[in-house]
């Protein structure tokens, strides 16, 4: 198949279908999804081009989670997080204290950390630009045609190597016909969102397009020390594209640019515990804070442009370029203690620049396929921070600037040979080149904040830390897959694939506190050595099976998988001693060992049909994980008699965002109701216990939790508008998704030693922070959509 061709097939099609009446159940389609996958349901098939080349979905090895745009439209989702509940072994969520970082776990794997210096275990690709930085990363749906979420290491056929797996938001590619999209909505908490898509052809070849979003909701709670309305959304949003060629030439070109403005307010965590000096009680709302910390006020800004060029050199080769430039800045407040006084605040800045260039060559005949690739990216991210503990002592802060470069390059290949119709099997490598460059400045100040922030504060003694570090990381992963098909409608499969994660600096590292092994003040060298961290790897093993049945009326998928991973990198934040101060350090260690094994169910079943308009009248869709996630070595120092002495606890640590279950059903109807169609739809999802962190910590730890989402939609004939009402968490559950912990604990086992009146006692500050954010509560909209 031409590339031409497929482009023009993938453009007016619906892409990755798996339309539930408005459930966001997906077909389970199996692919290292590096292309475009496009989905249409031939009523005997599901067919693919997920490897660059028509194929059904039964054939395709190796997982990968997609939402189409229809799909993601039916069930109302509102931002990426949403596809997070219908997807096996997966947590997608908005970061602790933030309204736009995203932090994701695949398999166990993953990155909670949002500072410089920790690079993210879950790849985010926007139009296949890999976001280097999680901020202004939780993406808002509209102008989208898919959403794949790919687990397992990802790499031969990637631009940027990710350990734990990938999330792909793909946008729309432009119509060759002049059109016009407005879209409105309006609900619970003054949700009012409006979004304008617009086309048009300049010439034959030339076409032009543009979004524009204005989204915005109320809080879900207020501030009752400033009158702020917590957890809001204030976001403006706006992409623009240019086209030139496809839909029949060799060569396409596609620039887009995109910009994003949030100005939501900050986002304040609920105390779970009373504070320990002013006996301020527990707040009866979970979404209210009482948190005094406004300054600076919060701002996220990003913006990038990208240039996607495809050229047919040949019936056989193609050959492909991605370039891209993006920057964002955010300027965050984060009161940790949610409390008036200033017991641990902490202002923030984090400000992110990178450029990426990829280049592919495809190559495609009857018996081998695969492609080549060559990847380099160079980032800056800078992270800025006070942390504020005046009711310790007056104006105390510390303050910190952590400037972390990365430079990396990489060759990559992943080629498939089918040596029968029945068997074939699939080789690929990657050899990765990383470079990090780290200027770390921790300095006390006494009176007020830092200057950075706007403070009076007068620099006390020298810096803690004040160096630059560098290191370089190589590492060559293979992967290999061999499938088996006994008939046309069953494939067996079975794959192997290493992932790597480069080493780094912790930024919140303090080099005063380096090993007393180091004699006298520690040398730059010593303590670049001591705030760094070592690569992570993980060797991942997976068999499956697919299969069509029932002339196509169910499509089922079923992985085991198991993994080794080695090297686990923990950051982690603990109350310290700097320069006779107390003070807040970064503590991050390479884990060990950690053992991932599990098994993973995606499943649709046509239940019923309408003979006369060969639409799907009730659908069946389900979804399953499991996964067994346990540390078989955690070393970390415990002071013993004064002095560290390093110690086993993996008997005592859990690995953080992964729930032993998730599992999710959907029931869909749909009906014609004169040429148009009525379509209704109801989800159901769960989630066991999950850990915020590797420490168990009974406060903060969500129990096992169910939600429960409904929605109905009418579209009109030929697709001219449609209207839908829409309900998510429709039980209220109150449920955490993150939070901030500062009390005295067991070091090794983590038991939260209590005070005379039962409460914990306080590890930074003097109130005791014990801190969550919650997930939304009950909302209902109405959405109407028209086309012209």
């Amino acid at each position: 198949m031409r590339m031409s061709s497929w482009l023009k097939s993938s453009a007016g099609s619906v892409v990755v279908l798996t339309v539930i009446a408005g459930g966001l159940v997906p077909v389970a389609a199996q692919a290292q999804a590096e292309a475009a996958t496009e989905v249409q349901d031939s009523g005997d098939a599901i067919v693919v081009t997920a490897r660059r080349r028509e194929e059904r979905l039964v054939d395709v090895p190796i997982a990968v989670t997609a939402f189409s745009s229809e799909a993601l439209a039916k069930s109302g989702a509102i931002d990426i997080t949403d596809i997070g509940q219908t997807t096996p072994n997966t947590t997608i969520e908005v970061s602790r204290g933030s309204n736009s970082t995203l932090s994701a776990f695949i398999r166990g794997v993953g990155q909670q950390d949002p500072v410089s210096g920790f690079e993210q275990g879950v790849g985010l690709y926007l139009d296949d630009v890999y976001l280097n930085r999680p901020q202004a990363a939780v993406l808002d749906i509209y102008d989208v045609d898919r959403i794949e979420v790919l687990r397992g290491p990802q790499g031969t056929l990637y631009g940027r190597n990710t350990i734990g797996g990938a999330v792909k938001y793909v946008t729309r590619a432009l119509p060759q016909d002049a059109s016009l999209r407005i879209k409105g909505t309006y609900g619970t908490y003054d949700q009012a969102d409006v979004i304008v898509t617009a086309s048009a052809p300049i010439s034959d070849l030339i076409r032009v397009g543009a979004s524009g979003a204005r989204l915005s909701r109320g809080g879900f709670g207020r501030n009752l020390t400033n009158g702020l309305e917590n957890y809001n959304k204030d976001v403006w949003a706006a992409r623009g594209t240019l086209e030139i060629g496809g839909y029949g030439e060799p060569v396409l070109i596609r620039i887009s640019g995109d910009y994003t403005k949030d100005k939501s307010n900050p986002r304040g965590g609920h105390r779970l515990i009373p504070s320990l000096r002013t006996n301020a009680p527990v707040l009866a709302n979970v979404f209210d804070t009482r948190g005094g910390l406004n300054d600076p006020k919060q701002d996220i800004e990003a913006y990038g442009l990208a240039m996607n060029a495809t050229a047919e050199l040949s019936d056989n080769l193609t050959l492909r370029s991605i370039s891209a430039w993006r920057k964002d800045d955010s300027a965050t407040p984060i009161d940790f203690d949610a409390l008036p006084a200033v017991d641990v605040d902490v202002p923030g800045f984090y400000r992110n620049e990178q450029f990426s260039q990829e280049v592919q060559l495809l190559y495609d005949s009857d018996k081998l396929k695969g492609l080549l690739g060559f990847y380099y990216l160079t980032a800056t991210a800078d992270t800025l921070f006070d942390v504020r503990i005046f009711n310790t002592l007056a104006g105390l802060t510390a303050f910190t600037e952590a400037d972390v470069d990365t430079e990396t390059y990489a060759l990559f290949g992943d080629f498939t040979y089918d040596f029968s119709e029945q068997f074939s099997i699939s080789l690929g490598g990657r050899y990765t080149w990383d470079k990090r460059t780290a200027q770390i400045l921790r300095q006390n100040y006494l009176g007020g904040g830092s200057p950075v922030f706007g403070g009076a504060g007068t620099a006390f003694g020298a810096p803690s830390t004040n160096f630059r570090g560098e290191r370089e990381f190589k590492k060559f992963t293979p992967r290999a897959s061999i499938s088996f098909k006994p008939t046309q409608d069953h494939t067996l499969y079975a794959s192997f694939s290493q992932g790597f994660k480069g080493g780094g600096f912790d930024p919140r590292g303090v080099g005063a506190n380096a090993p007393a092994a180091i004699p006298g003040r520690p040398t730059n060298d010593e303590v670049a050595a001591f705030l760094s961290f070592r690569p992570e790897k993980v060797d991942s093993y997976e068999v499956g099976y697919k299969g069509s049945l029932a002339d196509g009326a169910i499509n089922i998928a079923l992985a085991g998988f198991y993994a080794d991973y080695t090297d686990v990198q923990i950051p982690g934040s603990v109350a310290c001693t700097v320069s006779g101060l107390p003070s807040f350090c970064g503590v991050t260690s390479n884990a060990g060992k950690a053992r991932f094994q599990g098994i993973e169910f995606e499943g649709r079943a046509r239940l019923g049909q309408d003979l006369a308009t060969a639409g799907d009248r009730l659908t069946l869709g389900a979804t399953l994980g499991y996964v067994d996630a346990q540390f078989k070595r955690y070393i970390t120092n415990i002071t013993v008699a004064g002095v560290p002495t390093p110690t086993d606890v993996a008997a005592f640590r859990r690995v953080q965002n992964t729930p032993k279950w998730t599992a999710s059903g959907t029931l869909g109807y749909s009906a014609p109701i004169g040429e148009g169609e009525l379509s209704l739809g109801t989800t159901v999802s769960y989630r066991s216990k999950t850990y915020q962190f590797e420490i168990p910590n009974p406060y903060i730890d969500q129990p096992g939790f169910t939600l429960w989402d409904a929605s109905i939609v009418y579209t009109a004939p030929e697709k001219r508008w449609s209207l839908g009402v829409f309900g998510k968490n429709l039980t209220n559950k109150r449920y955490k998704t993150s939070g901030y912990t500062f009390v005295v604990a067991d070091p090794r086992t983590g038991v939260i030693t209590n005070g005379a009146n039962g409460l914990p006692l306080p590890a930074l500050g003097t109130e005791g922070t014990l801190t969550a954010f919650y997930g939304n509560p009950r909302q209902v909209f109405v959405t109407g959509t028209l086309n012209f």
